[in-house]
């Protein structure tokens, strides 16, 4: 039993170990652009809230910008969200995250869209 305050020897938390990974997004206005940055798994269960991100970023803005830096999950549902948004409006996706680079990948879905590695590329350019 440890008796210090380092945390040796102790189980991570599970609530805040799922918490980490519970979908959460942040938007803002960079520039001419609309930056939606992604953070922990996304699924279908929470494409809808990036959907209507994207959609009120489009309306008002030149390009919508996804942050794909903080995604630790995304499924096939996230894909197809990313490629139809794409056939409607400008979009960037910058730092993608290992998870949606293997899905970008794996499906050629990195030539269809604009993948940048940073956020301040897929504004300015």
């Amino acid at each position: 039993m440890s008796s210090g305050s380092g945390g040796e020897g102790r189980e991570p938390d599970p609530t805040t170990a799922h918490a980490a990974s519970l979908p959460r997004l942040e938007q803002h206005e960079e520039g001419d652009a609309w930056v939606v940055a992604l953070f922990g798994a996304f699924d279908l269960n929470s494409v809808p809230a990036l959907s209507e991100a994207l959609e009120s970023g489009a309306r008002a803005h030149a390009k919508v910008v996804v942050d794909a830096g903080g995604l630790t999950f995304a499924d096939s549902t996230v894909l197809n969200v990313l490629l139809s948004f794409n056939r409607r409006a400008v979009l960037r996706v910058a730092r993608p995250a290992t998870a949606l680079a293997r899905v970008l990948n794996l499906t050629g879905a990195d030539i269809v869209l604009d993948v940048r590695a940073t956020v301040e590329n897929a504004v300015a350019g």
